[in-house]
This record gives structure tokens, C-alpha cells and sequence, in this order.
């Protein structure tokens, strides 16, 4: 303990201490325990001096000396107890040994010190009361005289009496003490354990929002990418035609109409999953940061579940490409099977975005798409040859925001698959995306 400064009370605010004092009430207390046992061993100290043959000034100050050590009780209880079996011969320090034995038993010292200093005051209390009580008897004048057990039955009694109480009530003061502490602690640590469970909580409600929103975004770049691009594609044809083939330009034009009526019908249907989901929140009970988690994960099941593109529309998918006047070229090997909603919907949007690649950046190239039913495993892979710079849709002038590549990758790769995309060494691009059939809810990063 430090001798001096500030600590924190119970309260956790600052509070001074005083030497090794923690709190004022504790010097008030053991000050005034010095003065009482000062007293009380001047007094004693008083027939002290004259069974010494001392002079009595000479008793009294010593009795002041010897009882103002109990000030000391709280920062050397082993000298306080020492100093009291030592002055037990005097007959004086009663409210020394008492205290001193109380404050050594609650305090930190090891048992077995204890032990061995509550045994030493025990037998000198037993041999000076033994020699009082003796004294006692032979001075006076019993009728009957005492039997031979009164002597060491009463020294016995009067020891164990000064003796057992403040040490047995020592020792349940220092165990509840040190069981209050240890209480204390794990509440502390309980209360830590509580805020890093919030702050985990509010990670994983964090992420979970996160991965929703980024599956929100990816399924509105594939539908607007796609679509838009198609139409931006049939409308630059529109323009390039319109004077020469009118017949060629109206069905262009019906084709435009088509694409952006398709376009409009899936965001109504996705904003409209998204309104739902918001009413169903703003009807609801507030819920804990813990199970924001669970529910987003649950929504994004539920949603990839819902009826979506899947593995049959691709030759749909296709037919459009080829109708704004891509070469495409669709293979498929293996027998059909159905998979689940996630790997059959993953697979459309990944064969259906590097399509739109194409559109965007490879326009008048072949392309090429392969899907592959195998064992365990769907395969696709969209190829393309280098891009023809006299294509008609050469001058479209499509956008990228860059996110094409990077959200089928992400795809992919929650599912448990394997994506691969890079230039070949014709000029032209490949696309390639392996999905397992059985899907296993992806871990938190």
C-alpha cells in the first residue's frame, strides 16, 4: 500500500489516504485504540513498577510506549502481537494482545504465522494466569479450600477467553472480507465479459447489415447492368438503322421496350421485398443488437429463396444477347439438375454479368458460354473472343462502375464455389465459376 497519495473508494471516486491508513475513520480508530491501550498499560504499569522495584515514572512510560503500539495494528499486526506476548509477563496490554490477535487473523498474513503466534499468546496468557490465579487462592482465605483442578481449569478458562474470540473473529472477518473481494472481481469480470459480448454483438449486427446491403447492391447492378446495357446496345442499333431498315428499327425499338418494362418489373419486385421488410420491422417489438444478426442472415435466406432467375432462363438470357446482335454460342453437358434457389440464381447472375461484360467491352466479339452439370458441382464459363472495333455497338458509350467482376467473385465464393476470370491468350476474356450442389451457410469474416 502506498504511504501517501489519493486511491479510489468503493464509490470510484477519489479519497486520500493517510500513511497506510485507506480511509480518515480508520486513523481515528486505531489512534483511538493507541490512546485507550496507552492508558491502559500506563495504568498497569503502575503495579509493575512496584513488583519490579522500578520507579513509577519509569512504569508509566513504558506502559505508554508499549500500549501506543497498537497504532501499528494495520501495518505490522505480527510486532504488535509480539510486543503484547512479550509484556504478558507484566500483567499488562490486555487490549493490546486482544486487538493484535483480532487484526492478524483478518489479516493477509500466511495461516501458519497465525497459527504459531496465537499459540505463543495462548500459553503465555496460560502460564501468567496460571501463576496469578495461584497466588489468588494461597492469599486467600477459601473455607473450603479449592481442589487441586481450580487453579489450571480457571488459567485454562481465562487464557482460552483472551485468546479464541478475537482469533476465531479474525478469521471469519478476513474470509468474508476476501470472499466480498473475489465477489467484487467476477462482478468486474462479468461486467467485461457483458461489454465485449455487446461490442461482439454489435460486430456481427454490423457485418450482417453490411452483407446485406452488399447483396442488395449486387442484385441491383445485375438487374439494371444487364438490362440497361441491352437497351443502350438496341438503341444505338436503333439509331444506326432508323433511316434504312424501318422495319429493323421498330423491332428494335419494341425490343427496348421489352428490356425496360423487364427492368422496371424486377426492381418493383425487389423494392417491393425491401418495403415489406420494413413495414414488418417498424410493426415489431424493438429487438436486441444480438438478434440483428440472425435476422439479416435470415432475410438474405429467405430472399435468395424467393422465385428468381435460375439455370432454365439462361437460354432466355442468351436469346437476348443475341437478339441486340451478339454471336453467341450456348453448349451444355451433363443432365439438367435442379439445384438449390442460392446456387441456381448465382449461376444465372454470373453467366448473365459477363455477358454484359461482353456488351460493354468486347462489342461484335463471339462468345461462347458453357454449363456443366457434374457430379456434385454445376461449372459455367463465358469466353470471348477479341472485341470487333467496326462492331455496331462499338459507339455505345456503356459505363462501368467496376463492381462487375468484384460482385460475382463475392457470389461465388459465399457459397463455397471457385471463380476464375483473366484474358486469354487470343485477346478475349473467360469468365469461369465452379458452385458445389449443397450449400452451407458461409461463416462471418
Amino acid at each position: 500500500m502506498t504511504t501517501t497519495g489519493a486511491h479510489q473508494d468503493a464509490t470510484g471516486s477519489p479519497a486520500r489516504t493517510w500513511l497506510w491508513w485507506g480511509r480518515r475513520r480508520s486513523v481515528v480508530l486505531d489512534v483511538g485504540l493507541g490512546l485507550v491501550s496507552a492508558f491502559e498499560c500506563a495504568l498497569e504499569g503502575v503495579g509493575f513498577a512496584d513488583k519490579a522495584a522500578l520507579p513509577v515514572p519509569f512504569g508509566v512510560l513504558f506502559g505508554l510506549i508499549v500500549g501506543g503500539v497498537l497504532v501499528l495494528r494495520r501495518r505490522w499486526p505480527i510486532a504488535v502481537v509480539l510486543v503484547s506476548i512479550a509484556t504478558t509477563p507484566a500483567e499488562m496490554g490486555y487490549l493490546m494482545g486482544v486487538v493484535g490477535l483480532y487484526t492478524l487473523a483478518a489479516s493477509d498474513v500466511p495461516r501458519r504465522i497465525t497459527a504459531t503466534l496465537a499459540g505463543m499468546s495462548l500459553a503465555a496468557t496460560l502460564i501468567v494466569t496460571f501463576v496469578r490465579v495461584r497466588q489468588d487462592v494461597q492469599s486467600a482465605d477459601f473455607d473450603p479450600e479449592p481442589g487441586a483442578w481450580y487453579v489450571p481449569t480457571m488459567a485454562g478458562f481465562m487464557s482460552v477467553g483472551l485468546t479464541a474470540p478475537p482469533v476465531l473473529l479474525g478469521l471469519y472477518v478476513g474470509a468474508r472480507r476476501r470472499l466480498m473481494e473475489s465477489l467484487r472481481d467476477r462482478a468486474d469480470s462479468l461486467e467485461q465479459e457483458l461489454s465485449l459480448l455487446a461490442d461482439r454483438a454489435e460486430q456481427r449486427a454490423q457485418w450482417a447489415r453490411t452483407e446485406e446491403r452488399t447483396r442488395i447492391a449486387r442484385e441491383m447492378h445485375d438487374v439494371v447492368a444487364h438490362r440497361v446495357s441491352l437497351m443502350v446496345v438496341h438503341a444505338a442499333a436503333l439509331q444506326a438503322v432508323a433511316l434504312k431498315d424501318p422495319q429493323k428499327a421498330v423491332k428494335n425499338a419494341a425490343l427496348v421496350g421489352d428490356m425496360g418494362r423487364q427492368a422496371l418489373t424486377e426492381l418493383r419486385e425487389m423494392l417491393g421485398v425491401l418495403r415489406a421488410g420494413e413495414n414488418e420491422q417498424r410493426g415489431a417489438a424493438p429487438v436486441p443488437l444480438a438478434a440483428v444478426g440472425a435476422a439479416a442472415a435470415a432475410a438474405a435466406a429467405a430472399a435468395a429463396a424467393d422465385d428468381g432467375p435460375s439455370l432454365a432462363d439462361i437460354d432466355a438470357l442468351v436469346g437476348q444477347s443475341r437478339q441486340a446482335g451478339m454471336v453467341v454460342e450456348l453448349a451444355v453437358h451433363g443432365e439438367a439438375k435442379v439445384y438449390a434457389p442460392e446456387v441456381e440464381q448465382t449461376a444465372y447472375r454470373v453467366v448473365q454479368e459477363a455477358l454484359t461484360n461482353v456488351h460493354k467491352h468486347a462489342a461484335g466479339a463471339k462468345v461462347m458460354v458453357r454449363l456443366a452439370h457434374r457430379e456434385s458441382e454445376v461449372a459455367m464459363q463465358v469466353e470471348n473472343g477479341a472485341p470487333d472495333a467496326s462492331g455496331a455497338t462499338a459507339a455505345a458509350g456503356l459505363p462501368s462502375g467496376g463492381n462487375g467482376l468484384v460482385g460475382m467473385r463475392e457470389r461465388v465464393l459465399a457459397l463455397g464455389g471457385v471463380f476464375v476470370s483473366g484474358p486469354t491468350d487470343a485477346g478475349g476474356f473467360r469468365v469461369s465459376a465452379v458452385l458445389p450442389d449443397r450449400v452451407g451457410a458461409p461463416e462471418p469474416a
